[in-house]
């Protein structure tokens, strides 16, 4: 059920709804809009009866919900969420550009990809900790000693520090040194590190599954959402089909999709989505070209000694390149810059 309170609804009003669901045994999930602020109900395992909240002073209304989601909707939130990081933000009119190196291989490598990715303006510096490899044998990250390298990248140049959790034990690593939890393609439905996810404070950037579908995307988003965290990013990475021209075939079509139906930002990774250099700069115009609010760009000094995807990495001078040329793109599709 959703529950919109009266533009005029006071702070003490919604206060007494939410107190109202929390009797009953169910969640309340108050979401503040421009306008009104909107009440999702979860916990439910059946309908819940309106008429307990339709005369509550300040609501305006209670609406059943017969989508499978309910809290990443427009219909709870009509306004796009904008996450805040710090200073930084992803949603808002800035484009949020996510670049450094698919894993932290040394202090060294990491601060000179660092000096780049900060000079060309962006906000946020990704880089791997630990690496879910299909191969064992693979590197697999340097654990916590990269989350420390992270955290010094941090210190030094202002960056946003986004890494990715595999499990409860790295969440709760990432959340000691980083700003922004990743939680990759393979955990999208590793339900119980979706729950511990929801009750962390950081943000959680999302990655489409392998294979999932828009729903099944939205779903483990709601996952998120449902245990408190409202700090979700979505990030569209490709998906496996039948194509052996690129890694993952990147579905662009997925951004105006979630558009349509969702308040939450995405981002889109070209790197990950073709898994091959020269394609990640026109499929990152063509990302920013239909709505995305963000790229998350692979960078590294040395791509042809990286030793985690190298071959999906744009060089340093190239990372320069991309940079005006997105940017360029986001300008003009921006409404504050149509005339």
């Amino acid at each position: 059920m959703l529950i919109v309170m009266k533009a005029d609804a006071t702070e003490r009003e919604v206060e007494n709804v939410v107190r109202i669901v929390t009797e009953l045994g169910l969640r309340a999930h108050p979401l503040p809009g421009a306008q009104r602020t909107a009440i999702g109900i979860t916990g439910n395992h059946g309908a819940v009866d309106a008429t307990r909240f339709e005369t509550l002073p300040g609501v305006a209304e209670a609406l059943r919900v017969s989508k499978p989601y309910k809290l990443i909707t427009l219909d709870l939130k009509p306004e796009k969420t904008i996450i805040r990081v710090g200073d930084a933000t992803i949603g808002g009119d800035e484009l949020a550009l996510i670049a450094g190196p698919c894993a932290i291989e040394s202090r060294a490598q990491a601060f000179a990809i660092a000096e780049i990715v900060r000079r060309s303006g962006a906000r946020f510096f990704r880089g791997g900790a630990f690496k879910p490899r299909t191969s064992p044998y693979a590197f697999q990250g340097l654990g916590e000693e990269g989350l420390r390298i992270l955290a010094d990248v941090r210190e030094a140049y202002g960056l946003k520090i986004v890494t990715e959790a595999m499990d409860e034990h790295g969440l709760d690593l990432v959340e000691k040194y980083g700003d922004v939890v990743q939680i990759g393609a393979r955990n999208m439905q590793n339900y119980s590190l979706l729950r511990c996810a929801g009750r962390s404070r950081l943000p959680i950037l999302l990655k489409r599954g392998l294979s999932a579908t828009l729903d099944e995307w939205l779903l483990a988003a709601e996952y998120i959402m449902a245990e408190g965290n409202y700090n979700v990013i979505l990030c569209e990475r490709g998906i496996r089909t039948f194509a052996q021209h690129t890694r993952n075939t990147l579905d662009l079509a997925a951004i105006p999709a979630v558009r349509r139906v969702s308040h939450l930002p995405v981002v889109m990774d070209p790197s990950h989505g073709t898994g091959k250099n020269y394609m990640v700069t026109p499929l990152a115009r063509a990302g920013v070209a239909v709505g995305c609010d963000g790229l998350i760009i692979e960078v590294h000094d040395q791509p042809e000694r990286a030793l985690s995807d190298g071959a999906q990495a744009l060089t340093l001078e190239q990372y320069e390149q991309l940079v005006p040329e997105v940017r360029a793109i986001h300008e003009v599709i921006t409404p504050a810059h149509v005339a």
